[in-house]
């Protein structure tokens, strides 16, 4: 018969229910999370015997070896109860399992009034953490139970996950256990939670739920949740008729925003264009919602699936040594993913709607890695000078559709010598056109301070500025 472990919690005197009592009293071996906790009035006023863990709490160095501890000594023996403080032994609960398998104990766990009901019993549900365990996000529609805010250092550190999402005048309560079992409760603000005491295992913090228009920072979801109001009947005119198709082109002039942004290095205008540029790819993920064909759920698991799949050498076996492998398995995988079996696939895959000097510079490294490309700039630049006399030709002739498409290879070969030279042909050309704008300027200032308007000049004359504007310029 195997021995069986009994988990009995123990929030306060009045939660402790008869059957839980009973199980105290006829344990065979009755241990005790701790003696020193208003908790444990039951055991120590019916002098029931026991066996403290306070021991392997003074000498353990951390919460990993503390947990192993009280899990080899509950297995250990034969047949023996356990009574915790709270709901139930959260984070010992794995390490307590784990020995049971090992030592072939059943383990029973009795129902408990966890500490944020004991504490709160009319509040209603909500979320519930524990304070060294705390999440990632909180979803501030809802309340907010945090439990076993045992120190003013933790508190501290609560206080500052916290402000990451409600105000800092947000009111709280805290519960705090008395002597008695019972709690006592004070309201505070959020900014000072960790100026006073009442920091014990037992404290529970209550966070009300915020209304969204007293929020002052707000989440992903938030963002979805605006979206779908803008878009719901008597929400936003405007909004509601935006399709797919009329997006195109807000969502192209926010990324190139964001670029602009970048490039001055302000955080504050890049953290400014991001929120556009994700405002209007979760503006189609709202639209799909609506049409019943996908949602924002499925974008992001989507790109996370995508993302675990091209890193296999970070969530798989894969062992990479450089930047240059990773992206060479990157390629790969994509390939294989998007079933770009043959070359001209992987060609026809870069977007046409990208900017056709990025797309022309995406088309050329994917043909070279297939030794379809010029050795060296040099060799590329004789090609420059071919098309150029193609073009000649072609203008001197005439033909319309000649000339066009003998212009499309001179900026093609263009394109192709820039690359070889290790230069963005994107970025080369902006700063050809930031050099044209600027001497420009310059010529014109130039002109204006000798008392003369370009408006109105010959060529002629304003070559002879643009001139004098270079010459500076050099100086």
């Amino acid at each position: 018969m195997k021995n069986t472990l009994t988990i009995v919690p123990l929030s306060t005197p009045q939660t402790l229910t008869l059957a839980a009592m009973e199980t105290l009293r006829r344990a065979p071996v009755l241990y005790l999370q701790t003696a020193e906790h208003p908790s444990a009035r039951p055991v120590l006023e019916n002098n029931l015997p026991y066996v403290s863990m306070d021991d392997i709490y003074a000498a353990a160095e951390d919460y990993e070896q503390l947990n192993e501890a009280i899990a080899h000594r509950l297995t250990q023996g034969g047949s023996a109860v356990y009574a915790v403080m709270g709901g139930g032994c959260y984070s010992q609960l794995p390490a307590i399992e784990a020995a049971c398998r090992t030592n072939g104990f059943e383990l029973l766990v009795l129902p408990g009034v966890p500490y944020h009901q004991a504490a709160f019993p009319k509040a209603g549900e909500g979320q519930v953490y524990v304070a060294n365990a705390l999440p990632e996000q909180v979803d501030t529609d809802k309340p907010l139970y945090i439990c076993e805010l045992d120190n003013r250092l933790l508190a501290g550190e609560v206080k500052l996950f916290l402000q990451r999402f409600y105000p800092d005048e947000w009111t709280l309560t805290l519960a705090v256990q008395q002597q008695n079992g019972a709690y006592a409760h004070r309201e505070l603000p959020l900014y000072a939670l960790d100026r006073e005491g009442g920091f014990f295992a037992s404290t529970v913090l209550f966070v009300p739920a915020l209304p969204f228009e007293q929020k002052q920072t707000y989440g992903f979801y938030d963002l979805v949740n605006i979206l779908r109001r803008l878009r719901a009947p008597g929400g936003c005119p405007w909004d509601r008729e935006q399709t797919h198709e009329s997006l195109k082109k807000d969502l192209r002039e926010e990324c190139y925003e964001l670029l602009d942004a970048i490039d001055e290095g302000s955080d504050e205008h890049i953290v400014e264009e991001c929120g556009d540029v994700l405002m209007n790819a979760l503006f189609h993920a709202v639209i799909g919602e609506e049409q019943g064909r996908y949602d924002d759920r499925d974008v992001t698991t989507g790109i996370t699936q995508k993302l675990i799949y091209r890193h296999p050498h970070v969530f798989g076996t894969v062992k990479v040594s450089s930047s240059a492998e990773v992206l060479k398995n990157w390629d790969a995988l994509k390939q294989k993913e998007k079933g770009q079996n043959t070359i001209t696939k992987t060609l026809r895959s870069v977007p046409r709607s990208f900017p056709a000097l990025l797309r022309c510079e995406k088309v050329q490294k994917k043909a070279r890695k297939i030794g379809f490309d010029f050795d060296t700039a040099e060799d590329a630049f004789y090609k420059i000078v071919e098309e150029t006399r193609e073009l000649q030709q072609a203008m001197t002739a005439g033909e319309c559709r000649d000339k066009e498409k003998e212009m499309g290879d001179l900026l093609f070969a263009c394109m192709n010598v820039c690359r070889l030279l290790g230069f963005d042909g994107e970025e080369t050309l902006h700063k050809a056109t930031d050099k044209f704008i600027n001497r420009f300027e310059r010529m014109e200032n130039l002109a204006v301070a000798a008392g003369e308007s370009l408006q109105g000049m010959t060529l002629e004359q304003m070559d002879t500025w643009w001139e004098k504007a270079k010459e500076t310029e050099n100086r």
